[in-house]
């Protein structure tokens, strides 16, 4: 185990530099994409954007996400995690103002697309990192790790659009990149150095032939289609089809995200405590039950609480299916998450558009009644999740 882990006592320490500097990455990391949110109305005012064209930029943010994945995870299987996570946030910092500025839309274009591959990129690289500090520590610290990532998200949401009134767009993003600065330097120095496990295990670079990682990328996909169909259109749901208000529609999401960010809190400490396996089942058990609830709800308040019952659920799933995808043996760590994480953010960003398509032939409510159907391919594949435990206790 890593020196740095423990005291001089030889006690696990609960909280020891390395986990500290990957919550803070993850934070800085949510806090940078929370604050793009509140800018996307003014930016797509001020490039005089119609809802298609925005839709597209968004898309090009996608894009650049899902490129750069798989490209971070072999340049992490060859150096480690450490190098490529204090380059693409450095890097990430400076994304707000260069967004900010583009003048022009084909320079947007770029802008965003860059933004997203930064963003995809890092989050390759914490996870990488935060396994390597599960190994070091022998107990599991993913569920927490993401919590900070949900923490940061609704801070730099929240604050952005006070911020945005009170100093203007620019001001904004340079307060929103500083706070982000200042998060990332405090973690550089404690960032876990985990390229010399290279030496120890075989890393095979490349497109994976195991059929392992792509189940376990199915877990994954399974697991965050349904949060991006909440995100996209819950409140929709609530408002056309439940008649819910202006204001209740909102609690779709937000209900949701605020389940799944508080429950992440506890994540680690249930999966030490039951195993990577049984936390998986129970987990997917509470998604399953909390989607069917509010996919046959009556009204908006039993579709809100079902939202937020699947909102726990979901929770723990992601970060588990990371930390498997990440102790895969004969397969180097950054290759099986940027592998998972491709996947799994591919059912965000591509799936919402597909239930669009369906939903305008069927309505949203049998939707949701069916992707509970999901999870029970994440029940199927629940014994994958034995790899997420890796050395941990």
């Amino acid at each position: 185990m890593d020196a740095t882990l423990h005291s001089r006592t030889g006690k696990p320490v609960r909280f020891p530099p390395a986990r500290l500097a990957v919550s803070a990455m993850f934070l800085a990391n949510g806090f940078i994409v929370g604050s793009w949110a509140p800018k996307i109305p003014e930016f797509a005012r001020r490039l005089e954007l119609s809802e298609s064209a925005l839709g597209l930029m968004i898309v090009a943010f996608g894009v650049g996400s899902l490129i750069a994945m798989p490209l971070v995870g072999v340049l992490i299987a060859r150096t480690g995690s450490r190098p490529s996570l204090r380059l693409l946030a450095a890097l990430l910092v400076l994304a707000l103002p260069a967004v900010t500025l583009a003048p022009n839309v084909a320079l947007a274009v770029l802008a965003v697309a860059a933004f997203g591959a930064l963003v995809g990129g890092m989050d390759v690289a914490m996870n990488a990192n935060a396994v390597a500090v599960e190994r070091s520590l022998g107990r599991a610290v993913m569920s927490s790790c993401h919590g900070f990532w949900s923490l940061g998200g609704l801070a730099g949401a929240a604050a952005g659009g006070y911020a945005i009134a009170a100093i203007g767009v620019m001001g904004h993003a340079l307060v929103a990149s500083a706070v982000a600065a200042l998060l990332i330097a405090i973690a550089w120095p404690m960032v876990l150095a985990d390229h010399s496990q290279s030496k120890t295990e075989v890393h095979r670079i490349g497109f994976p032939t195991s059929l392992l990682p792509w189940l376990i990328g199915l877990m994954a996909l399974c697991s965050m289609i349904p949060e991006g169909a909440v995100l996209d259109w819950g409140a929709l749901y609530l408002r056309k089809e439940l008649g819910g208000s202006v204001v209740s529609s909102g609690f779709a999401y937000g209900a949701f995200s605020a389940a799944m960010a508080v429950t992440r809190f506890a994540g680690d400490t249930i999966r030490n405590r039951l195993g990577a396996v049984a936390t998986v089942r129970l987990c997917a058990g509470l998604a399953l039950t909390g989607m069917l609830v509010a996919g046959l709800a009556p009204n908006s308040a039993i579709a809100i609480a079902g939202f937020a019952l699947a909102g726990i659920g979901i929770s723990n799933l992601v970060p588990v299916a990371f930390s498997a995808a990440g102790n895969l043996p004969g397969l180097a760590p950054g290759i099986g998450i940027s592998l998972v994480t491709f996947m799994g953010y591919s059912g965000i960003l591509l799936a919402p558009s597909a239930i669009g398509f369906i939903a305008e032939h069927t309505g949203l409510a049998p939707v949701f009644a069916v992707l509970p159907a999901l999870f029970v391919v994440v029940l199927a594949l629940s014994g994958l999740a034995r790899h997420a435990d890796g050395n941990s206790a």
